[in-house]
């Protein structure tokens, strides 16, 4: 096997580089995942997650967890709601594609691991080839060395550029995500609306997506055009959740009260500007030691298709693959025929991702323009 008596390196411990940790453990390679968290309870933000059967469960079913993931997840309908709060169509909950909750994913992909492959508290600084070792520096740890390594640790990733130089592109859209712990009890006409099902509402260009089960929280996310004036400076402190409640009430002012219910009951804020890294076939081609991109880092897309994670999860099944199948003589070899893979399928996602993205800052937009067919 190419890599018996390697040592690899996996920066990032989100669902992409635990699976492709466990995808490599499974079949004996030493593999050691760094994350910057300080631990396996550090809280992730996000919406929950379904993993499509044709990619991200063809990952888990390599990895053994399938079972698993289906019976830690929830299938969901959804509800189609009008500005007003009333519920014009209803989509059946999907039993194939049901969702689950970021922290549960990452303690499954965790517990599934040999004791001590993540590494916590390990914010990588710096990159460098070494006597033909990768050393890895860390902001909080020792050094470590590595024979390969695999950048998994999100769009933001600075290690990528031993890969590419590309730059990523804003897609000029906004999102802002809230949480709302205790939903029955803080947002009940709400949460109410929501009879266990998400809930999708969309008029004059603003966009509303909420989930009534996370962990616990009801957690949404507010969609619209990027305004021009906010390409320099986003002028909202989304620490100060009376401002973001101020700026939501003003914008959906002409949506109901429940509406203005959901946003007064909102404890946490993040806002996120859509980004993009544009795939090319420019990747560098002489790279000092084997490494390669996974997930966001390779190739970042808005979250309007769904296939983000996805993409990431067939990546680590590709790559993981053609490290540990026998069919390439050398693990460059094996790389140069991931990332050819990768290139057409993540490319053919991001471009379903941005047509979506258009359609859905159009003033006139509608959810049955994406869902309708199967109302």
């Amino acid at each position: 096997m190419l890599l018996q008596h390697k040592k690899v390196a996996i920066i990032g411990a989100g669902p992409v580089g635990l699976t492709m940790a466990k995808l490599l453990q499974q079949e004996g390679v030493d593999v050691t995942v760094y994350e910057r968290d300080r631990g396996e309870q550090t809280r992730i933000w996000g919406g929950t997650l379904d993993l499509h059967k044709d990619s991200g469960q063809e990952a888990m079913q390599k990895a053994g967890l399938l079972e698993t993931y289906y019976a830690l997840s929830i299938p969901m309908g959804i509800n189609m709601a009008d500005a007003q709060g009333h519920v014009l169509s209803t989509i059946k909950p999907n039993h194939d594609n049901p969702e689950i909750n970021r922290n549960v994913l990452r303690t499954l992909l965790l517990e599934s691991l040999t004791s001590g492959t993540v590494v916590w508290d390990s914010q990588l600084t710096t990159l460098e080839a070494h006597n033909d070792k990768w050393l890895l520096h860390f902001s909080n740890q020792p050094a470590a060395q590595a024979d390969m390594v695999i950048v998994a640790n999100g769009g933001m990733s600075k290690a990528r550029n031993f890969v590419t130089d590309v730059v990523m592109e804003d897609t000029g859209t906004f999102i802002i995500q809230g949480d709302v712990p205790q939903p029955a009890i803080n947002c009940p006409d709400f949460y109410q609306r929501c009879n266990g099902n998400r809930l999708m509402a969309a008029y004059d260009g603003n966009l509303l997506v909420a989930n009534p089960y996370n962990n616990g929280a009801l957690t949404y996310g507010v969609i619209f055009k990027r305004p021009e004036e906010w390409t320099t400076t986003i002028p909202i402190d989304f620490h100060n959740t009376e401002a973001v409640h101020a700026f939501l009430s003003d914008r959906f002012s002409a949506w109901g009260d429940i509406y203005q219910q959901l946003f007064q009951a909102t404890s946490f804020f993040v806002g996120l500007p859509t980004r993009k890294l544009p795939l090319s076939s420019t990747w560098k081609k002489d790279r000092p030691l084997p490494i390669t991109l996974i997930g966001d880092a390779a190739h970042l897309m808005p979250p309007f298709a769904g296939k983000g994670v996805n993409t990431g999860l067939v990546d680590a099944l590709t790559l993981s693959g053609n490290l540990t199948s026998g069919q390439y003589a050398t693990i460059a070899d094996a790389i140069e025929a991931y990332e050819a893979s990768m290139f057409a399928y993540a490319s053919e996602a991001q471009l379903e991702s941005s047509e979506n993205e258009i359609k859905m800052r159009d003033p006139g937009f509608s959810f049955h323009q994406l869902l309708g067919e199967a109302v």
